[in-house]
């Protein structure tokens, strides 16, 4: 004998109920389905059910277009519904609309034999997914009334391909039009013996047996086998509320699917969780089986498949919720629950399933599973292949070291050990910060991945010259790359200042250049190559000012395109700073300084933020505060390093190339201290070194 898709039951996944109570006639068994001979037993009688297992719509058309077989990948069906009013059109106006359907129907690859006036096509096969491996016919076409539009949707679970069309652009699309009147269908009551269920035969307990399910798991949970067409048998696994039969799903050897139809949607063993304070959910009914085997009878499964991926909607209504109908309809089963395990499967359809059931029932109430490996690569896919591999032990702890559902924004410290233990070894890299490439400079600032530093100083104190020197060091140190955002520079400028610091010659062989030889142009050549691999430019180049989200959405495309991991925006007021008037200029810099530290943060890409002081009057030539920056005091609260740079401009007071760097702020103590680090300015070449170091060489 041999599993066969029968030809008196419907897919997994039917037309939803709203689109299907119309008046009804049985279909024949004249119906063809997938045709599999894949041999598995031997002899069964042909088994004839009392009565088809689904119904189509049927009444005279309306129109002049007669019912004509359905024609799409080569399958034809004849399921017809029709309006219960009456569709007034000219002539004209219903050719003009079928034919402009027709044509957007073909470009999509349906078959323009299915464009007649009120009808609907179900059990196709869907141009999208082509029914998967095993070519299941699970996608239905509405078509309106009056031609002008029509609606279609693939029922199976990793597809879910869905859509409408329309005739001429100002029409109503179906899609929306159809509900108003289709009215809903009736669930469908099945009693025992019209099913005609019979105990599993030998072959079948050796097939639960190879998957380590036993007679008695299989007796309780009243696992049967159903005969059909051409001594095929196939698994069917009874869905029961209080005892009594619900529905009934079946399963053939290639693991094809379907179910009763028109039947109330609940999960299978639904029985098995009444009064339980802990759930299971898994994904299928030999996963169910396979937790019992454990040890876990409070255990279900979800009678439908996986979604393809988690959908990016609110969730929908209860009532037109469709697609987890059946948690709806269990919902007083699981309120009981404290606590709901989440066992789908491992794959993305089965992970996506798992975020959609946590939506509806409530993360806060949710655990999940992690399956264990079932060799040195590859995870262990569900529960029965860590009860086939592993053991019942595995599944049993699997199952008791559940993790809390992740909640979007609340966490443990436990998601953090391993980062945690990877900074207590030192292996994160920069743990303590990236030295400046000034020895007396280390001790109070250095550089630490996705932090924000704020750096200050009267005009033509050399901010922007720092800044640079500080960057050649970092790429030689570290290889670092940057992406600069610099709009008081023109680039050929920064260029040059740039190339100086990194090839230690003048640009040009000029006043400022005093003694020392310009660069050679094969010098210049290879620092045009250095360039290029080392910084990247963030330019606005029309009129308007760039604002802070258009620069930050261009520095995030450089850390993941190019791999940068430092960001220099020079200056703060040369940014479009527009703001609602109901928002304070204070409001307005909190909100600023928080996108870029949340930016710094997730992409691990250091900020640099070059702020002038306000005007300062009376003035004495000390150092500016960093409270004295021009907009708000937020530039100090909110940044975690705060940089004042300042150039000596009185020789009685020491060399005027003497610069030095105000550090007064640091907020990881780890990464330096409070102080003050004197450098000295080479005018020809643009570098900084350390004052003590000059002294020296003098």
């Amino acid at each position: 004998m041999r599993f066969r898709y029968p030809h008196a039951v419907t897919p997994l996944l039917t037309f939803p109920s709203k689109l299907s109570t119309m008046n009804t006639q049985t279909l024949s068994n004249s119906t063809p389905f997938p045709n599999l001979t894949k041999p598995l037993f031997q002899t069964h009688h042909f088994f004839q059910p009392k009565r088809g297992f689904f119904t189509v719509f049927c009444s005279k058309t309306s129109s002049k277009y007669p019912p004509t077989p359905l024609k799409i990948n080569g399958y034809h069906a004849t399921s017809i519904v029709k309006s219960t009013r009456s569709v007034n059109l000219d002539e004209s106006m219903l050719d003009a609309n079928i034919d402009a359907l027709k044509r957007k129907l073909e470009v999509i690859g349906m078959d323009a034999e299915i464009c007649v006036p009120g009808q609907q096509y179900n059990h196709m096969l869907c141009p999208e997914c082509q029914g998967g491996d095993t070519g299941e016919r699970t996608f239905s076409v509405i078509i309106a009334p009056d031609g002008g539009s029509a609606a279609w949707k693939c029922f199976r679970a990793k597809c879910g391909w869905k859509g409408s069309i329309q005739a001429f652009a100002g029409r109503n699309p179906y899609s929306t039009a159809m509900t108003q009147f289709i009215p809903a269908k009736k669930k469908r009551e099945i009693k025992e013996d019209e099913l005609q269920l019979e105990p599993l035969c030998t072959e079948l307990v050796g097939y639960f047996s190879e998957r380590l399910i036993s007679i008695k798991t299989l007796k309780r949970n009243g696992v049967k086998q159903k005969k059909y067409k051409d001594d095929q048998i196939a698994i069917a696994f009874p869905y029961r509320r209080n005892g009594a039969l619900i529905s009934c799903k079946y399963r053939d050897i290639n693991k094809k699917f379907w179910q009763e139809s028109d039947t109330e949607k609940i999960f299978y063993g639904l029985d098995d969780i009444v009064g339980e304070s802990d759930v299971i959910i898994v994904e299928g009914e030999m996963d169910k089986l396979a937790m019992e085997e454990a040890g876990f009878r409070n255990c279900v499964s979800v009678p439908d498949g996986a979604p393809p991926s988690v959908s990016s909607k609110d969730l929908p209504p209860e009532d037109k919720d469709t697609k987890y109908q059946y948690l709806w309809n269990c919902k007083d089963e699981l309120k009981q629950a404290s606590r709901i395990i989440i066992a789908t499967d491992g794959d993305p359809p089965g992970q996506a399933l798992a975020e959609e059931l946590a939506r509806r029932i409530g993360k806060e109430k949710c655990w999940r599973v992690r399956w264990p490996k079932k060799g040195k690569l590859d995870d262990c896919k569900d529960a029965n292949e860590v009860l086939m591999y592993l053991g019942p032990d595995a599944l049993k702890e699997a199952i008791e070291n559940a993790e809390l559902y992740p909640i979007r924004g609340l966490f443990n410290f436990r998601d953090y050990f391993d980062e945690l233990d990877a900074y207590y070894h030192r292996t994160l890299g920069y743990d303590i910060g990236l030295s400046t490439g000034w020895n007396n400079l280390n001790g109070l600032y250095n550089v630490v991945p996705g932090e924000l530093t704020i750096v200050t100083g009267i005009p033509n104190s050399g901010k922007s010259e720092w800044i640079d020197a500080l960057l050649c060091n970092l790429n030689k140190i570290a290889g670092w790359k940057f992406v600069l955002c610099s709009m008081e520079n023109k680039v050929r400028e920064h260029a040059r200042k740039l190339l100086e610091k990194h090839v230690r010659k003048p640009f040009f062989n000029d006043r400022y250049a005093e003694d020392v030889e310009r660069m050679s142009l094969e010098e210049y050549e290879q620092g045009k190559l250095w360039l290029n691999d080392t910084f990247h430019l963030i330019r606005c180049e029309d009129d308007a000012l760039p604002n802070i989200k258009w620069v930050l959405d261009l520095a995030k495309a450089a850390v993941l395109r190019h791999g940068v991991r430092g960001l220099v925006i020079d200056p703060y007021n040369e940014l479009d700073h527009q703001r609602s008037p109901h928002q304070t200029e204070t409001e307005y810099v909190s909100q600023m300084l928080t996108l870029i530290k949340r930016f710094a943060q997730h992409h691990g890409c250091h900020v640099w933020f070059v702020a002038h002081p306000r005007q300062l009057q009376n003035w004495t030539g000390s150092p500016p505060n960093l409270y004295d920056i021009s907009g708000s005091a937020h530039f100090i609260n909110k940044c975690d390093n705060g940089i004042v740079i300042h150039r000596n401009r009185d020789p009685e007071v020491g060399p005027v190339d003497q610069v030095k760097v105000c550090v007064r702020k640091v907020r990881n103590k780890v990464a330096g201290t409070i102080g003050d680090a004197d450098l000295l300015y080479n005018r020809v070449t643009g570098e900084y070194v350390e004052a003590e170091d000059y002294t020296k060489k003098q």
